[in-house]
């Protein structure tokens, strides 16, 4: 007889305008990794929030059974303190604050006169960074250790709380390769002792790598589960299930029209560090791209691509800036934003919530930030011709959202994604650096923007991709640099452009 952990029953959650959950059903065995899957909207991180008590009890109908007990939660601590923890998909962690800090923060151990017992802290922190293999000092600060060690440092928090069942949102998506295939062997290795997991990713590869089942929400219901080992278990099956139809092409099929006319020309680039002006972020950095032309930048993490985007859009990173810029063969000297955007660059930055949109405003407010003149008469913004250009541009996006006046904030990540890139298509951009413009959105948000940048270059516009997805750059790009610790290592045209090509740049000593 199946050992079940949690089953969450009938679950339905409703938004003022949207029913985010409808009669959802969930079953999760001990001791098992259990994948949820879906499409950007379908409720997957609306689910473990009602299962954490973040949704608390009676703002949702259906029942949660834990250990074969009815959970009413009504806050987080209520779940953490039966052993559920979540880890959200941006970590709530403070950089000026050390690890042992960090992973007590809220919970702190004092001594029997009420002062926090700071040599308990920090032995207690290493006691559980050692079950997850981190070897640094507790008294490390969180800015000083990467995103990969940073998502470590959330596993041992959640070890501190005596964690049963461990939830995971998209516990991958800013981490590299390697890195992630570390956090996916931990996970593993903690099943191995009977630890109870949850993942949303849309990493499809890593389902099939690590999950015992996929359990497939589409629209906010169940669509079914599927089990390794017993159902058919691969990308193709799982896709259909999200998307309710095959996807034959992962990349829309397009001609590569690639015109001679070279739009940007960069030369001998060299970006030093914004706070240590010794430290060479970029050295040396040459290349260019036509007209009609999709140009991948591969790469690890700490390579310099960000740093090499934000410098050429008006030096909005780095220090002590040298080389020479060219736009349609004409030298240029853009030292701030506004000069790149009036040269009709535009940069759709990684990190769309914090640099990207400002989640606490609507639509509307967001998609016409970037080129507000567009919509101003005599310095006053025209209210009616905002909301059109909102309307017209998150149609064309196909955002999925209420209305316009719909805080972006509230929206799926894949959503999100589509309004910063309507506020940057609403600027009418000829180049446009797209810089992770797929992380953390399903494959049907992917294909939608895939199509976009497709439908951009077509039209005669550049685009310069930055992914840490090998396939993604091979299967849409024209050509591909590869950098490696601030070098440019390489050069690949897509169609002779293999992983293990790109790789052997990546690693390669020679420059």
């Amino acid at each position: 007889m199946a050992d079940i952990i949690l089953e969450m029953k009938s679950i339905t959650k409703e938004f003022p305008g949207v029913k985010a959950l409808d009669d959802v059903n969930l079953v999760v065995e001990r001791g098992e990794i259990h994948a949820l899957i879906g499409e950007n909207g379908a409720g997957k991180s609306t689910l473990m929030n009602v299962l954490s008590g973040i949704y608390p009890v009676g703002s949702y109908t259906g029942e949660i059974y834990y250990n074969g007990k009815l959970c009413e939660f009504k806050t987080l601590k209520d779940s953490e303190a039966e052993g559920i923890v979540i880890i959200h998909q941006e970590l709530a962690l403070i950089p000026l604050l050390t690890i042992g800090e960090n992973m007590f923060l809220g919970n702190e151990k004092k001594n029997k006169y009420g002062n926090i017992d700071w040599d308990q802290t920090y032995n207690e922190a290493e006691k559980h960074m050692a079950q997850v293999g981190l070897q640094e000092s507790a008294q490390t600060l969180i800015k000083d250790i990467g995103t990969g060690k940073q998502q470590l440092v959330e596993i041992a928090k959640a070890f501190s709380k005596n964690v049963k069942l461990l939830i995971l949102d998209e516990p991958t998506s800013s981490l590299n390769d390697e890195d992630a295939k570390m956090l996916l062997d931990l996970l593993m290795e903690f099943k191995k002792d009977g630890l109870t997991s949850i993942i949303i990713t849309h990493k499809l590869n890593e389902i099939i790598y690590c999950a015992d089942k996929a359990t497939i929400i589409r629209d906010g219901s169940t669509i079914e589960t599927l089990v390794k080992g017993v159902d058919e278990f691969s990308e193709d099956r799982i896709i259909k299930g999200m998307v309710g139809r095959p996807m034959d092409d992962r990349y829309p099929a397009r001609e590569h029209n690639v015109s001679p006319e070279v739009s940007l020309e960069v030369k001998n680039w060299t970006v030093h560090h914004p706070l240590y002006h010794e430290k060479v972020v970029d050295d040396n950095i040459s290349f260019n791209v036509h007209k009609g032309e999709v140009v991948g930048f591969s790469g690890l993490q700490g390579a310099g691509r960000t740093e090499l985007a934000m410098s050429i859009f008006g030096k909005s990173y780095g220090t002590d800036i040298t080389g020479e810029l060219y736009l349609n063969g004409e030298k240029v000297d853009l030292k701030t934003p506004e000069q790149a955007i009036h040269h009709k660059i535009a940069y759709v930055t990684e990190d769309r919530k914090t640099n990207g949109l400002i989640l606490g405003e609507s639509i509307r407010f967001n998609t016409t930030l970037a080129r507000l003149d567009k919509v101003c008469t005599n310095g006053v913004i025209d209210t009616a011709a905002e909301m059109k250009a909102a309307d017209d541009m998150t149609a064309e996006m196909g955002t999925k959202t209420p209305s316009i006046e719909q805080k972006v904030g509230n929206l799926s990540g894949g959503n999100q994604q589509k309004a910063l890139l309507g506020k940057w298509m609403f600027a009418e951009p000829d180049i446009l650096i797209l810089d992770e413009p797929t992380r953390g959105i399903d494959v049907g948000a992917k294909y939608d923007i895939y199509c976009l940048i497709n439908q951009m270059v077509a039209n005669g516009k550049s685009v310069i991709m930055i992914s840490s997805e090998m396939p993604e750059l091979i299967g849409m790009c024209d050509r591909i640099y590869v950098m490696n610790e601030g070098e440019l290592r390489g050069e690949l045209d897509a169609k002779e452009a293999t992983q293990e090509k790109i790789m052997s740049y990546i690693i390669s000593a020679d420059k």
